[in-house]
Formats: C-alpha cells, sequence, structure tokens
C-alpha cells in the first residue's frame, strides 16, 4: 500500500508542476526604484491612469515586493507602454520589457511556475549597450597625470601645474631646462605617448597626446574589461545560458533567455556605481558653501536624506580594493553592505582611520546614468551622479573589514552584487532594447517538437500491439514520465529546457520504453520455462532490475559528465537526459509493477496477454 501511495503522490506532484507550462505568458512592463525612489500604491494609479488615457489596455497590474508589473494585450502595445511610462515616471524608476508567466495566482501562490526556455525555445531579452570609450580615455588621463606627478617628483624635477585639456595633458614648467630634463624623462619612462614643446614666449609648457596604438589598446581593453565584468554580472544574477558579446569596436549584445526580474537585470547590466571614501571638511564654512565659497581641496556634495556637505577632493580610498560585498542588517534591522577589503586596501583604511579618529568621514556614491542627450559623434552622452549616502564619525581603527549604510534594502543589495562583480572601466548606456523570438526560427523549433510527437507515437503504437495490455500500462508509464520530466525542470531553478533539450527528452522516451521491454521479454522468459503467471511476473521485474539500472547508470554518469565539462546547449541536453533517466527508472520499473500489481496481483491466472 505504501508503494501504491508514492507511485501516486509522486505523479501527482510532477502533474501539478507540468501544469503551469499550459497557460503561456503576457507581454509585461515592468516598473523598478532606483536612488531612493519608492514604487507605492500611488505609483501603480499613476501607472495605471497614465496607460488608460494612451488608450493601452492593461490586463493585469501587480504590486508586489516593492516592483510593478504591468500585464498588456501584445508587443506593440507593450514597447509604446514601456516608453510612456519611462517618460512620465523619470529617472528614479528603471523601466523593462517583460515576459511574465501567464500563470493563474492561485497556482502561483502554492508554488507553480513554468519552466524557463532557451533563447531557442522562447526567446528573452536582447540589450545593446554601448561603452562610452571617450570616459575610457579621460580616466586613463588622469591616471596619467598622477603618474607624471609621482614620477617628475621622484626625479626632483620642478614643474608648475599638470592638468588635462581639449588636445591632452599640459605640463608647465618655469624655464626651459626644467622642461627639456622633464621631455627626456617622461619619453624614457612612457613610450605611449607623444611628448611636444608647446611653449610661448616666457610661458615652458609641454603637451602629451596619447598616440593612436595607444588609443586604440585603451578602447580594446575597456571594451573587454567591460564585457568580463558584464558577464560576471549576469553570473550574478543566475541567469542560465546567458550570450555576451562584443559587436564592433564600442559595442555589446547582451541576450538573457527567460528572465523574469528584467527590470533589476536592466538595472545591474548597465550600473556604473561605485564609491569613494572622503574626509568631511568640517572647518569650511556652511553658510559660505551653499552661496559657492568652497575651501582649496575640498568640494560641495549633495546628500541623499537632503542638504549638502563639503568634501576634501583628496580620495582617501576607492571601490578598487574591495574583495567582497555582501548586503546584511544592523541590529536595528536597517540595510547594510559589509565590506572585505585587500590586503593593501586595508593597510590604507587602517592608516587614514588611525590618523583621523573622532573626525567624520563620508561615503560618495557615484553613479551614470544615460542623459538622453546625443555628443557630437552620435555617442550616448552620459550624466554623471554624485550624492552622499551616509556621514559617520570614526570612533577607532578600522582594518580590512567594515559596513556602509545609508542604502535602502534593494540599494545595499544591488551595490553589493556590483562591488563583487567588478566595476565597469567606462560607463555603459543601454541604446536599444526588445524582447527577442526564438533564434533558431519557428521552424527548427516544430521540427524538433514533431520529432518527439512520431518519435512517441511509433514507440505507443508498437508496444500497444505488440505486448497489448502489457503495452498499454508502458504507454501510460511513458506519458506520466514525459509529465514528469516537465513538471522536475519547473521546479529545478537553474533548468532551462533548449532545442537540444528537446532532443534529450525523445532519448528518453526511447530509454524509458527501453526498461519496460526487458522486463516484458523477461516475462515471457519465465511463462515459457513452466512458472506461474505470479511467479513471472515476481522473477521478471526482479531479474530485469540488474540490468535496467546498469544500463541507466552508465548513461547517467555520461550525462553527468557532459553537463560538467559542457556549455550552453550542450548542458541543456545533459540535464534533460539525467532527469530523463530518474524518472523513466522510477515510472518503468515502479510505477507499471504498481499497475500490474493492482491488475493481477492476488488473482489466479493462467494466461497473459503479453
Amino acid at each position: 500500500m505504501w508503494k501504491n501511495i508514492m507511485v501516486v503522490l509522486v505523479i501527482a506532484i510532477g502533474c501539478f508542476y507540468a501544469v503551469p507550462n499550459l497557460f503561456g505568458e503576457d507581454h509585461a512592463v515592468q516598473v523598478v526604484a532606483t536612488r531612493g525612489a519608492e514604487v507605492t500604491a500611488s505609483t501603480q494609479a499613476r501607472v495605471n491612469e497614465l496607460l488608460a488615457s494612451k488608450g493601452i489596455a492593461v490586463k493585469r497590474s501587480e504590486l508586489e515586493k516593492g516592483q510593478l508589473l504591468v500585464r498588456v494585450q501584445n508587443a506593440d502595445q507593450q514597447l509604446l507602454a514601456k516608453e510612456t511610462i519611462a517618460e512620465d515616471l523619470g529617472d528614479k524608476f528603471t523601466v523593462a520589457l517583460n515576459l511574465a508567466p501567464a500563470t493563474p495566482q492561485w497556482l502561483e501562490s502554492m508554488g507553480g511556475s513554468p519552466m524557463k526556455l532557451g533563447l531557442d525555445l522562447r526567446g528573452g531579452v536582447h540589450f545593446l549597450m554601448e561603452v562610452d570609450m571617450g570616459e575610457a580615455i579621460r580616466k586613463m588621463e588622469e591616471a596619467k597625470v598622477a603618474d607624471f606627478r609621482s614620477q617628475l617628483r621622484e626625479e626632483k624635477i620642478r614643474y608648475a601645474g599638470i592638468r588635462n585639456n581639449a588636445q591632452g595633458i599640459e605640463i608647465k614648467f618655469r624655464d626651459a631646462e626644467s622642461l627639456a630634463s622633464a621631455e627626456r624623462f617622461l619619453k624614457s619612462r612612457s613610450n605611449d605617448m607623444v611628448f611636444s614643446d608647446v611653449s610661448k614666449g616666457e610661458d615652458f609648457a609641454l603637451q602629451a597626446v596619447m598616440s593612436e596604438t595607444y588609443l586604440k589598446q585603451i578602447k580594446e581593453e575597456a571594451l573587454q574589461q567591460n564585457i568580463t565584468t558584464i558577464r560576471n554580472r549576469v553570473n550574478e544574477l543566475g541567469v542560465a545560458e546567458p550570450v555576451v558579446q562584443r559587436q564592433g569596436a564600442e559595442r555589446i549584445i547582451v541576450e538573457l533567455p527567460g528572465v523574469q526580474d528584467t527590470a533589476r537585470a536592466k538595472e545591474i547590466l548597465g550600473a556604473t556605481a561605485s564609491i569613494e571614501f572622503h574626509m568631511v571638511d568640517d572647518k569650511a564654512d556652511p553658510n559660505a558653501a551653499q552661496s559657492g565659497r568652497v575651501p582649496a581641496g575640498s568640494e560641495v556634495y549633495q546628500r541623499r536624506e537632503g542638504g549638502q556637505v563639503v568634501l576634501k577632493k583628496e580620495v582617501m580610498l576607492t571601490g578598487d580594493h574591495i574583495t567582497g560585498a555582501q548586503p546584511s542588517f544592523d541590529q536595528y534591522s536597517r540595510p547594510q553592505v559589509s565590506i572585505n577589503l585587500d590586503a593593501k586596501g586595508g593597510t590604507i583604511f587602517s592608516n587614514v582611520t588611525k590618523d583621523n579618529i573622532g573626525k567624520p568621514m563620508a561615503t560618495l556614491f557615484i553613479e551614470y546614468k544615460d542623459s538622453g542627450e546625443r555628443n557630437a559623434d552620435g555617442s550616448v552622452k552620459m550624466q554623471k551622479i554624485q550624492e552622499v549616502i551616509s556621514v559617520a564619525t570614526i570612533q577607532a581603527r578600522l582594518g580590512r573589514n567594515f559596513v556602509i549604510t545609508g542604502l535602502s534594502h534593494g540599494e545595499a543589495q544591488n551595490l553589493a552584487l556590483l562591488l563583487r562583480a567588478g566595476a565597469l572601466i567606462a560607463p555603459v548606456s543601454i541604446v536599444e532594447e526588445r524582447t527577442i523570438g526564438p533564434s533558431l526560427g519557428a521552424e527548427n523549433i516544430e521540427s524538433g517538437v514533431q520529432a518527439m510527437i512520431w518519435g512517441m507515437a511509433v514507440v505507443l503504437i508498437f508496444m500497444l500491439v505488440y505486448y497489448r495490455s502489457f503495452g498499454l500500462i508502458a504507454n501510460l508509464a511513458l506519458t506520466a514520465n514525459l509529465v514528469m520530466v516537465v513538471g522536475v525542470m519547473s521546479m529545478i531553478p537553474g533548468a532551462v529546457l533548449t532545442l537540444p533539450g528537446i532532443a534529450g527528452m525523445v532519448l528518453t522516451v526511447g530509454m524509458a520504453v527501453d526498461g519496460n521491454v526487458l522486463i516484458y521479454e523477461r516475462i515471457r522468459e519465465e511463462l515459457r520455462a513452466g512458472r506461474s503467471v505470479q511467479q513471472a511476473i515476481h522473477e521478471g521485474y526482479g531479474n530485469a532490475f540488474s540490468t535496467i539500472a546498469d544500463a541507466n547508470i552508465t548513461t547517467f554518469l555520461t550525462a553527468l559528465i557532459l553537463f560538467a565539462v559542457g556549455t550552453g546547449a550542450i548542458k541543456g541536453f545533459a540535464v534533460t537526459l539525467m532527469i530523463g533517466i530518474a524518472t523513466s527508472m522510477f515510472t518503468a520499473i515502479v510505477g507499471t509493477r504498481a499497475i500490474v500489481n493492482a491488475i493481477w496481483g492476488g488473482k489466479r491466472v493462467k494466461t497473459l496477454s503479453i
């Protein structure tokens, strides 16, 4: 009895988790808040009224966990709704396209959700991102300015000033002798720069310009580093089988299959958030700062909660030294980010805090946003946003571990993810966003599905004709097996069904019925040997088990190796095959045995239709 109950329960669970796959998906627009804003019921009402005024029919509007999901009728309305909402809400909200499961709410509340399909079967979200090469070059010029200063000081060559200008880096000197010495020294140390004397009268100056080869190298490194960072961020999001590849010299294509939280994906992929730590200039006059009079070496910044604060320009520590970041809560349940520094960063931070005990230090949050404008060369113009998220008094000397406060829960999670994945060397902007259809085309998908249907039909007919009533039992087990494969794929969070996965299902059909063929042939042998019906059934299942187990275990191990060393489509095939092997053994051996026992068990039967 307990075995029968287990069989019914397992198949029922498989059917329950397979059912959500029948309902399809809705075109939707997702809205999440950034930079301290909140998505509330009033935001939901505002969006609904806005879409109604534009004649966009809303199928369902859902507000959950601080995110708004608006379902619309079709793809055209989805694009129009996205543009309308983004324009109305402004830059404190991220608005993204989405494909939301149309699973009924009662089924969702019980944990039912459809399995995730790969780009080749379902499509997903496509982002075309553009790297701001101008910012990458500007950052490298700033680094060169710092290098020139330190190198000239070490060589004890006196200079009047170093600054960036439209042509490159200008170094001023008080006399021609210092200029000549500096030119000889810097040329020997900086092969990637082109130096020229731009002196005019008594103004002695040296102009340093990056060589064409060096500029190409900077752009190539910026693109490759950004691709690596974006790939790390996609991995942190837990997206299976993503596509991250370059397009041309300045653009990156990102395709995410089956992403449910596209707004967060969009926010994380394009985010250039970083942090810096500055000492607060507590000697500055706040009233004078408000009118623009700031001491030399200091700068005024906006505080997130309102007001202004004067910080010293010198950066005490940057996010480049962060090796780990995790969101957490303090003793008052307020969000924070726990930070781990590398050895160099720990030493710097320890020395800074040791020398400034009792003084206030600020955490500066820096982010680049698409300004909606274009530069002269046609590239996206980025807007730099800087705000102080927290100011804390240094109570004691700090080391490699500390916390950052002043963030909302969502911002703490996002900042931790960005710091773990690494900073982008240059800002990126999303220049194109769309939902994409199956990459292999409907014809190929239809061919894969037809192959499975016809393969299964042939097997079902053969089993029914050749084994009669026992064949019908095998066919029931085979159908239950496919339903369970879909159910298990839906239950596993990281499992993605691709076109090769359908091939794995087709192979599973053949392997699943193979177990029943072995059992039935063994029963025939036992009947020919003069065994009674009950003995033949018992011996047939018992003796065939080891053969079936050996065959399936070796195939399972092969699939496991494919999963371990394979990538992309190979993994999809291996996952489907492993799940199919496990479910086919259950249905072929345990499932059919339960039905056979229910029909012929305990009965005096002289012949079998087998």
